[in-house]
């Protein structure tokens, strides 16, 4: 039992290892692009735009929408 507790406690670190390694490889993707103002705007944008996006399809999901008169009853 005692190992199978060693081995449950090594997921934590593989997933934060997994995801380091995620950030890095994107990191070294986009560090050339950065250095194009145009290319650095426009990867700027879509990022924005992306968390833009995500924001407000969660809210839309989850029902916390901006309310419009016909949903208030009124």
């Amino acid at each position: 039992m005692k190992d199978f507790f060693v081995n449950v406690l090594r997921y934590p670190r593989y997933f934060i290892t997994f995801l380091l390694g995620i950030f890095y490889s994107i990191y070294q993707w986009v560090r050339p692009m950065v250095r194009n103002r145009v290319a650095a705007l426009a990867l700027l944008g879509f990022g924005v735009s992306t968390l833009a996006f995500v924001s407000l399809t969660l809210k839309a999901m989850l029902g916390q929408a901006i309310a419009t008169p016909s949903s208030l009853g009124g």
